[in-house]
């Protein structure tokens, strides 16, 4: 909160003491919270409490993180202060503020900085607890992350360190040709923590669309880096580059991009008059952009037809890499998924041959392919209940559906002209931005972080 409150000094806009408030207050109650949990830190974690700490340091960031929001100039409502401090530290990138360009300068890298936090706090935890809670197949990760690196990086808290560098450098390097490509200093850095988070939070009010151009193509390869293996560049700078170039996630997700941008480029020159580079230019950067989570807009896409407008809800289903700030499904549960269906045919055709399912060139065992299918089952019906909430606030069908997608899959814009890629979600009523805000938690921590709380068995001693 000092960054926001040294920016407002400079420009003497009088909205410094907001932070410095906010900061008080936070160092306050995390000080006493501090304190009164001291005798237990040589304990460690029990399974259940890393389950609760998982997922009430998502609760709890947001809380604190609203509070500006709350006195600043915005002097938002707690529910809509909550819902945008959520939507950024889960990198959702949903917003209720209109107006964005005339806000101080404060607040508009606060929402910055939550997602960029958000951004490397999902990494750290995708590495460290989603493989030992052995969360939707994650487990399949855990010796990758940590045995096979045992020589070079023999401890979670070292990788933490190398990734946190890692996400630093490439942010730095995100400021300067968003700078180099005319940005100026504080729309770059703003747009770059927003960018390598790929959580979408602009300064304006009609997103990327802003700074159409050369910078979409920056923001499409830095979004890219973004959502792939953060593991993968760990071994890269410890002079392992083999993994980064023969990940299969790897390969399918940029397969997937190109084909989606072919596909996208084609439509927009056939059916909508556009210049090829623009078409291409266009299509690539709003594919990244959803298909990763990030949910920039450089364009209103919702004009460009019902069968681009049915690519681009289904895309934000996909998501990114696992290890990275991307959200979503991610590629490796379809590869699963598919490698799993795959094999099922074979047995059905040759019912005494063996055909175990395979994922990288490794055997996949059956917990964790009984983790990954239970994943996509939780998935569609957490995605279909919360349709249904949305539906009895009074929402119609394209918002319901689009708005319970976007939530669950931490995307940002949903469909329509209400949350649409030229709307926001202010006008939506009170109970249904509680329960987007429900879903954005629930969708951030992987589905059953959160629902294996819900159970009685878990509260028992």
């Amino acid at each position: 909160m000092l960054f926001p409150l040294l920016v407002d000094l400079m420009d003497g806009r009088g909205e410094w003491h907001v932070f410095l408030e906010s900061a008080i207050f936070t160092i306050l109650m995390g000080g006493l919270l501090s304190l009164s949990c001291a005798n237990g830190v040589r304990e460690g974690l029990s399974i259940r409490q890393t389950f609760l700490l998982t997922t009430t340091v998502w609760v709890a960031l947001p809380l604190f993180g609203a509070i500006p929001l709350m006195l600043g100039a915005t002097d938002l409502r707690f529910v809509d202060a909550f819902f945008e401090a959520m939507s950024g530290l889960t990198t959702t990138g949903s917003t209720v503020i209109s107006g964005l360009d005339g806000l101080p300068r404060g607040l508009l890298l606060w929402r910055g900085i939550l997602q960029w936090l958000g951004g490397i706090g999902i990494i750290v935890v995708a590495m460290v607890f989603l493989p030992e809670l052995r969360v939707g197949g994650m487990q399949i990760f855990r010796s990758e992350a940590f045995d096979t690196m045992g020589k070079i990086l023999p401890r979670a808290q070292a990788i933490a360190k190398q990734i946190s560098l890692i996400y630093v450098s490439l942010t730095m390097a995100c400021v300067l040709v968003y700078m180099v490509l005319g940005m100026s200093a504080f729309d770059a850095l703003v747009h770059a923590l927003t960018t390598m988070s790929t959580g979408g939070f602009s300064n304006y009010d009609a997103s990327f669309g802003t700074f159409s151009g050369p910078a979409e193509y920056a923001a499409s390869f830095f979004m890219i880096a973004a959502a792939l293996p953060f593991v993968r560049y760990v071994q890269l700078i410890n002079g392992h580059g083999q993994p980064l170039l023969r990940d299969s996630q790897i390969r399918v997700f940029m397969a997937t991009i190109a084909i989606l941008v072919v596909v996208t480029t084609g439509v927009l020159l056939t059916v909508f008059p556009h210049h090829p580079e623009q078409a291409f230019r266009e299509a690539l950067f709003n594919i990244t952009s959803i298909i990763s989570g990030t949910g920039y807009a450089s364009v209103d896409y919702m004009q460009w037809g019902n069968f681009l407008i049915m690519v681009f809800f289904f895309i934000g289903l996909i998501g990114g890499c696992a290890g990275s700030t991307a959200c979503s499904v991610k590629i490796f549960r379809y590869q699963l998924l598919f490698a799993s269906i795959r094999a099922q045919i074979q047995r059905i055709r040759s019912p005494h041959g063996v055909f175990p399912t395979r994922y990288d060139g490794r055997v996949v065992d059956a917990e964790v392919l009984s983790s990954v299918i239970s994943f996509f089952m939780f998935f569609v019906v957490t995605v279909g209940l919360v349709a249904w909430g949305l539906a009895l606030t009074g929402l119609d069908f394209v918002t319901s559906v689009s708005g319970a997608a976007t939530a669950v899959a931490n995307i940002g814009p949903g469909l329509g002209d209400t949350i649409g890629p030229a709307g926001n979600f202010s006008t939506l009523n009170d109970p249904a931005k509680w329960l987007l805000i429900a879903a954005m938690l629930i969708g951030r921590l992987e589905l059953m972080a959160v629902y294996a709380m819900l159970t009685v068995r878990f509260w028992r001693s």
